[in-house]
Parts: structure tokens; sequence; C-alpha cells
């Protein structure tokens, strides 16, 4: 059994999704993370696939020198934003690995809502780069481990 970082209050009306080690960076992931945060299933669906074809930015927030300004980024209040493709394409595999675990466990696929999303490091993975006169130096990379709970939420009626 895998220990995820937060109980769901609801065990029966949520579901799970994991990824470890994943070949992605990790500042781009934990941004993108944060921006679906709270949304709806179709509404985070949605907005990955636009940013994987560049119709609609991710703001970065925490991770953000060299990161360029964008007139896009401006519906969520900032101005530093980026496009970050990879990092939407996995999170879009995670929240359909996600709704098929909700559809497993007999909850309503159109009303979950990403409760908790957490990106952590995960160790680095070092190669080597061979440089000019004899000398080598390490060439690293920065995956990361993501989880995800969704809730189903039911709509009020007033």
């Amino acid at each position: 059994m895998v220990c995820y970082s937060l109980d769901p209050e609801n065990p029966t009306k949520s579901c799970k999704s994991r990824g470890s080690n994943l070949c992605v960076h990790f500042k781009n992931s934990r941004e993108t993370a944060q921006a679906i945060k709270g949304m709806h299933i179709q509404k985070a669906t949605e907005y990955l696939k636009n940013v994987t074809l560049q119709k609609r930015s991710v703001p970065f927030r925490c991770c953000n020198g060299g990161v360029g300004r964008y007139a896009q980024t401006k519906q969520w209040g900032w101005t530093w934003g980026r496009w970050p493709k990879r990092s939407a394409e996995f999170l879009l595999h995670m929240l359909k690995n996600a709704e098929s675990n909700a559809e497993l466990k007999g909850l309503d696929a159109d009303s979950l809502v990403t409760e908790h999303v957490h990106v952590n490091k995960a160790p680095k993975m070092q190669c080597r780069t061979y440089r000019a006169q004899g000398r080598i130096s390490p060439y690293t990379s920065s995956p990361c481990l993501r989880e995800m709970v969704l809730t189903e939420k039911r709509a009020d009626c007033s």
C-alpha cells in the first residue's frame, strides 16, 4: 500500500492517482499542479490541453527566475508564465488515471474536483557530459513525485 501525504476526509467519495520518479522538471510540474488545484476535472483537462497548444499559460509564482512575462498570465493576476508542455501532458495522464479509478469505485466522474495536488523532488539522476581539455562535468536531471486526490462534490440546490 502506498502512503499519500494527505488522506481524504471521505475515502468513499474520493479517488487517488500517483506517479513516482517521472522524468519531468520539478519546478514546471509544481507550478502546473498548483494551477489546476481546486478545478473540476473537465475544466482542468481543458486547461491542460490548452497549455500544450500554447493557448493558455501557467503562472510561475514561486520558481520564476528567468521566466518571461506574458499577457496570457493576466487572467491569473500574475505576469510571469510559461507553457510547460511535458508537465501538462503528464498531469493529463494522471487526471485520466484518476478518472478511471473513480469510475472503478462507482463515483460520478463529472463532479470530481482536484482537492489535493502534491509535487515533491525525486532523487536526481546523474549522467556525465564531456567538456573541453578532457574534463568531465555532472549532467543531472530533476525528476519529480506527484500525487493527486480528487473528491466528488455535489452541486448545492438553492
